[in-house]
């Protein structure tokens, strides 16, 4: 199974977290990518590059992200190496 846009996202002002829900040979898992956008003079862009004031908003949402990925685990039945080949 291939998606091509994450499962869920956590946004606070600038600071975005997109959660990704990858199945493989392995099983389920998730990744997470962090980024923050800003404003630059072509327009609006992102980077995985943080402020030191950014950091107590961008660890809340790491923790979000991971409570959001642990309810979704409980609910959901692990995936089969079947699945990996869809």
């Amino acid at each position: 199974m291939s998606e091509n846009n994450p499962v869920h996202s956590i946004a606070y002002g600038p600071v975005r977290v997109s959660i990704w829900r990858n199945v493989a040979s392995q099983g389920l898992f998730y990744d997470v990518v962090p980024s923050r956008s800003y404003k630059s003079q072509e327009g609006w862009a992102n980077t995985t590059t943080f402020r030191e004031a950014d950091l107590p908003t961008l660890a809340k949402a790491l923790l979000d992200a991971q409570s959001w990925i642990q309810t979704q685990r409980q609910h959901e039945p692990q995936a089969s190496a079947s699945d990996a080949s869809q």
